[in-house]
């Protein structure tokens, strides 16, 4: 996995047996999936939609590299105390919750409510979280749980990292085939994914 600024991501999901299951790639508002076991490609949706069809959360390229990094996006300085250890700040529509250990200590993202979904963070090292779950408001939709390891952070990812080598006899897919048929197995509300990302660079 890895993503770059301002609004560029590729994510390869492999199997255990070290197939690759597919090859999703953004930059900007135009996304490519490429499953190479049944040789079928989309190309130039938009990254949100053909994200929630693969995987359910419906996430572009811009939010994907804040919700993986932790990073929100720039707050004001004020925000609302709950309690002397949490703090909650606005930005934009979404609400993000800030703990610390102590009063002196720093403060520490540990969740960012969005209107339809949130994400939830724990397993800090060095400040970043290692632990990332996914949820939409009513559980049922999707539930994304992802163990972050080999983190390397402000590699530098050049465009080509942000493109698919495509096969000329790659088959087309839709959207609406990957919702009925995706890699990650039809989409049952009270089923719940738990990929393992192998590696995530920034």
């Amino acid at each position: 996995m890895g993503v770059a600024a301002p609004a560029s991501a590729r994510i390869e999901a492999v199997a255990p047996a070290g197939q690759p299951i597919f090859i999703f790639v953004a930059t900007g508002n135009d996304a490519t999936l490429l499953l190479p076991r049944d040789n079928r490609v989309l190309q130039h949706g938009r990254p949100a939609a053909v994200l929630e069809a693969v995987a359910g959360a419906p996430l572009d390229a811009v939010q994907l590299r804040e919700t993986l990094t932790g990073c929100a996006l720039a707050a004001r300085e004020e925000g609302r105390q709950l309690g002397p250890a949490w703090r909650v700040v606005r930005v934009g529509q979404t609400d993000v919750y800030l703990r610390r250990e102590a009063a002196a200590g720093r403060w520490q993202l540990v969740a960012a409510v969005h209107p339809e979904w949130r994400a939830e963070y724990a397993d800090f090292d060095g400040g970043s979280p290692r632990t990332v779950r996914l949820v939409n408001a009513d559980g049922k939709r999707f539930d994304l749980r992802l163990k972050l390891s080999q983190v390397e952070a402000n590699a530098r990812l050049g465009p080509e990292v942000f493109r698919v080598q495509i096969p000329p006899d790659a088959e087309p897919i839709t959207i609406e085939e990957l919702k009925r048929s995706g890699p990650l197995g039809s989409s049952d509300d009270s089923t719940q994914r738990t990929p393992r990302t192998q590696r995530i660079k920034q």
